[in-house]
């Protein structure tokens, strides 16, 4: 062994011990930072090393090429153990900086359909209505038969119902809060009834199995269609902040109205002109309304020679669809953040 190879293996050995001797005393992960620096950095002590491989034989080369890797890999090991071992270490009291801004929790929000819930309830509780709920597991008599759907009416067809034992079912409308309601409260009656419903639709861009509806009830004595034809306008006014909103009442069916109409808004896209999105029409279909059928009453023991009503209803889903001006219905369900943090 040359004497130069001699000198090189015992600056090695020095080297080593020296970081090894810092390691021990060092008190904080900035001073490990300097430790790594000083040896293990482009300009550090272990890579000055390499720099004497010229000073030795090529016979010598590879037995100080290999002590030379395993000072490196060793220091390499013993810095990371050291420096794992002070980042499992609770933070110390001192460290703790309290004029820092403290670090704000994730902020959400309330979901669209929600929101246009809420913003529902605040117009028809302004014009006198009362928030009543129900449950959404209805027995077949409160979900149908009170309405003046027996078992072996067609209409129930239009209604694809999920079917649970013993004669109970997902609630299809919202429709059997009026009736609960109308069982313990006597006339004047006010009220609306927000809520989930549920029917066995296909999943589109306009239907799903799960959606929202609100459904509105008034009886009274003298209470007639143009009360509700003026409540329906001054909702489609408020809701979409829009003096200049017309409503359109046509002819149709439901078992617990009569008379009974659907009724439209004038497109908010176009202000009626006729576009691509109400087919050129000037209106947007929303939902259906009328006079409360006399068979109705005759469930809940209300005399119809004294006391009429008009009830309505929508979607909740169709007023956010326009209201936020979104194409597709099952967007609301999917729970895309990129979509939800927008509201």
């Amino acid at each position: 062994m040359s004497e130069n190879l001699q000198k090189t293996l015992a600056e090695i050995a020095r080297i080593e011990k020296q970081c090894q001797s810092l390691l021990v005393t060092a008190t904080n992960l900035q001073e490990l930072e300097k430790i790594k620096s000083d040896f293990l950095g482009r300009k550090g002590a272990v890579q000055a090393l390499f720099a004497l491989m010229g000073r030795v034989g090529a016979d010598e080369k590879p037995h100080l090429g290999a002590a030379l890797n395993r000072l490196k890999e060793t220091l390499q090991a013993e810095i990371e153990t050291r420096m794992a071992s002070f980042q499992r270490q609770p933070m110390a009291i001192d460290s703790f900086d309290p004029s820092l801004p403290a670090k704000l929790p994730a902020m959400g929000s309330l979901h669209p359909i929600l929101q246009v819930m809420d913003e529902v309830k605040q117009i028809f509780t302004s014009m006198g209505f009362r928030v009543e709920e129900g449950p959404e597991i209805e027995s077949d008599y409160y979900n149908f038969e009170a309405l003046n759907i027996p078992a072996y009416h067609p209409s129930r067809d239009m209604q694809d119902t999920f079917y649970l034992s013993g004669q109970h079912v997902l609630r299809t409308h919202t429709s059997p809060v009026q009736i609960r309601t109308m069982e313990t409260q006597k006339p004047p009656v006010r009220m609306i009834a927000p809520g989930r419903c549920f029917r066995k639709d296909t999943p589109d861009a306009t239907h799903s199995p799960t959606f929202h509806q609100c459904e509105g009830l008034c009886v009274d004595r003298g209470v007639s269609f143009a009360d509700l034809k003026g409540v329906v306008q001054a909702f489609a006014q408020k809701i979409f902040a829009d003096k200049s909103m017309r409503v359109r009442f046509r002819p149709s069916f439901f078992p617990f109205t009569e008379p009974s109409a659907e009724y439209d808004f004038s497109c908010i896209f176009c202000k009626g002109k006729g576009c691509r999105v109400c087919k050129n029409t000037g209106w947007l279909e929303i939902s259906g309304a009328g006079m409360v059928d006399p068979a109705v009453f005759g469930f809940v023991d209300y005399d119809p020679e004294i006391f009429s009503g008009y009830a309505f209803g929508m979607g909740l889903e169709r007023i956010a669809i326009l209201k936020y001006r979104v194409n597709d219905i099952r967007i609301f369900f999917e729970n895309d953040i990129r979509f939800l943090e927008q509201f």
